[in-house]
């Protein structure tokens, strides 16, 4: 009777054991609550600081890009002997804009001239106002002016990154 007792004992226990074990296994409502606070204000301080560097980056894109218009624009000037007026645009760094002599081009890769980063076209004037041609974005609002992100992208300077006005080169 003795050994049924002690056996009886034991397999009482390990089932205690396992039952305790089965309650503490998951996370309370409170803690999971907690968990999902924690995370949702790291997202909050985290998040507008990863955001701004897209605007940044769209700009830096916009401004490598009139760079190479740029260089394109020179090559044509080296063939043609003079930059593409208005009128004949950036289309004509693509297409013969009519009877040039010496046309040599296309001058860009792409079949299309690339828009700017948010979509808007490029702006071309030639004579420009700040040398032999001017190129600009008008930035993610596509109007004039405007800071951060609208800020217009431009041949003749670099972007604005400071808050002091700095311009990069």
């Amino acid at each position: 009777m003795r050994i049924r007792q002690v056996a009886h004992n034991q397999a009482w226990r390990k089932t205690r054991t396992r039952l305790l074990r089965c309650n503490r296994a998951g996370f309370t409502l409170i803690e999971l609550l907690v968990v999902i606070i924690i995370i949702g204000l790291l997202a909050a301080l985290v998040g507008p600081k990863l955001f701004g560097r897209v605007g940044k980056g769209k700009q830096a894109a916009a401004q490598a890009q009139i760079e190479l218009f740029g260089a394109a624009l020179d090559n044509f000037r080296l063939d043609v002997g003079r930059y593409p007026t208005s009128d004949e645009g950036l289309r004509s760094l693509l297409t013969n804009p009519g009877a040039v002599g010496n046309w040599d081009g296309p001058y860009l890769k792409k079949q299309e001239v690339p828009v700017d980063p948010w979509g808007h076209a490029y702006v071309y004037k030639s004579p420009g106002e700040h040398g032999d041609y001017d190129i600009l974005s008008y930035g993610g609002d596509g109007v004039g002016g405007g800071d951060g992100e609208n800020q217009d992208v431009v041949s003749w300077q670099g972007i604005k990154r400071g808050g002091a006005g700095e311009r990069v080169e």
